[in-house]
C-alpha cells in the first residue's frame, strides 16, 4: 500500500479510502466486517463514513467492526461527517455549534470510540457564522473529541473564507476537501482543486467512478444496479462518449471501473479517492489499480474523451 500526507499536516493516510456508504444498505454487517478486515490487511488505514449514512446503521456497523478487534481503532484513520438531518428537530441538522455538539456525540456513540479522526462538514451552511461553527470545532478540539476538520461539497471561496477565519482564530482549520470528481465530473478543476493545492488541503474525491456510469455499462445495462432509470437516461445522453470510452479501455485490456480510478489517482492534486466496495471480490479489484499506471497517450485520449472544464479559472474561460 501507499501512504501519502493529508494535505499539509503531519498525518498519512493510504491512497485508497474505504467508503461505507454502503454498508447497511447494499452490504449486510457480515459483508461490511469481511470488506473492512480486508482493506485493513491490505494496508488501507483510511475509513470515510457519516452519520446520515442508512440513518446512522453504516454508523453502527463500523462501530461494531472497531469494538470486535480493540486494536484496530488505533490502525486506521477515521472520517465521519456532519450536516444532514437527523431529527424532526429544528435544530437536528446543519452546522450551528448547537448542532455540531449533539451531533458528535451521537457519532461517537454509535462509531463506539472516544475520538472521530477527521470530523467533516458534509456540506457549507453560509447561514451560520463561521465564527460559531469555528468555535463549535474548536471546543471539540480542546476536549478531544476530534482531532482534525474537513470540508465536503464546499466552493473554493468558501473553503478560503473559513480558512482565513481560522487563521484569525490561530486554529487550524480544514486539512481536506471531499468533493465528487470523476472523468464525466470535472468541475472541481476550475477552482477547488487550486484552492486546495494553495492552501494546503488534501483532496479526497469520492464517486471517482461516476455512480457506476464509467464501470462499463455498455455489455448489460439494463439488470440489477444498473437498470436505475436516471443511469438509463444518462448512459443514453453519452453513449457515443462511453462507446468511445470502452473501447479505449478494452484496447488497453483494463476493466473501464479500473481506468475510471487510475485516472483520479494520477492528479498529483488528490490524496485518496474513496472506494465503496460492497463485497471483498470489489475491494480486490479496486486494490489492483494501484499497480495500473496510464501512459501520457492514454491521458490524451482520456482527456478528449471526457473534455475538461479547460484548465483552471481564470485560464479556462478568460485570458
Amino acid at each position: 500500500m501507499e501512504y501519502t500526507y493529508l494535505g499539509r499536516i503531519g498525518l498519512r493516510v493510504s491512497r485508497l479510502c474505504l467508503g461505507t456508504v454502503n454498508f447497511g444498505r447494499h452490504a449486510s454487517e457480515k459483508d461490511a466486517f469481511s470488506v473492512m478486515s480486508r482493506a485493513l490487511q491490505a494496508g488501507i488505514n483510511f475509513f470515510d463514513t457519516a452519520n446520515i449514512y442508512n440513518e446512522g446503521l453504516t454508523e453502527t456497523i463500523v462501530g461494531n467492526w472497531l469494538t470486535a478487534d480493540k486494536s484496530r481503532r488505533d490502525q486506521i484513520v477515521l472520517a465521519t461527517k456532519l450536516y444532514g438531518k437527523t431529527g424532526e428537530g429544528p435544530n437536528d441538522g446543519r452546522l450551528s455549534a448547537y448542532h455540531i455538539r449533539r451531533a458528535c456525540e451521537d457519532s461517537l456513540r454509535r462509531l463506539q470510540t472516544d475520538h472521530i479522526d477527521l470530523y467533516q462538514m458534509h456540506h457549507v451552511d453560509r447561514r451560520t457564522p463561521w465564527d460559531e461553527i469555528w468555535q463549535g470545532m474548536e471546543q471539540l478540539v480542546r476536549e478531544g473529541k476530534i482531532l482534525y476538520v474537513g470540508s465536503s461539497n464546499f466552493a473554493a471561496w468558501d473553503i478560503a473564507r473559513a480558512q482565513g477565519i481560522a487563521a484569525q482564530r490561530n486554529f487550524l482549520g480544514l486539512v481536506s476537501e471531499q468533493s465528487v470528481y470523476n472523468l464525466r465530473s470535472r468541475t472541481i478543476e476550475l477552482e477547488v482543486l487550486p484552492c486546495c493545492r494553495e492552501l494546503g488541503l488534501g483532496v479526497i474525491p469520492y464517486s471517482p467512478m461516476g455512480g457506476g456510469l464509467l464501470c462499463g455499462v455498455l455489455d448489460n445495462p439494463t439488470t440489477g444496479r444498473r437498470g436505475r432509470e436516471s443511469l438509463r437516461q444518462t448512459i443514453e445522453r453519452h453513449r457515443s462518449q462511453l462507446e468511445a470510452y470502452e473501447e479505449l479501455c478494452a484496447s488497453i485490456g483494463q476493466p473501464p471501473a479500473n481506468v475510471a480510478l487510475a485516472w483520479v489517482l494520477s492528479n498529483s492534486d488528490i490524496t485518496a479517492p474513496i472506494i465503496g466496495p460492497r463485497t471483498v471480490k470489489q475491494l480486490a479489484d479496486n486494490l489492483s489499480v494501484l499497480e495500473l499506471e496510464l501512459d501520457d497517450e492514454i491521458l490524451t485520449r482520456l482527456d478528449e474523451i471526457w473534455t475538461g472544464p479547460g484548465g483552471e479559472a481564470p485560464e479556462a474561460y478568460a485570458w
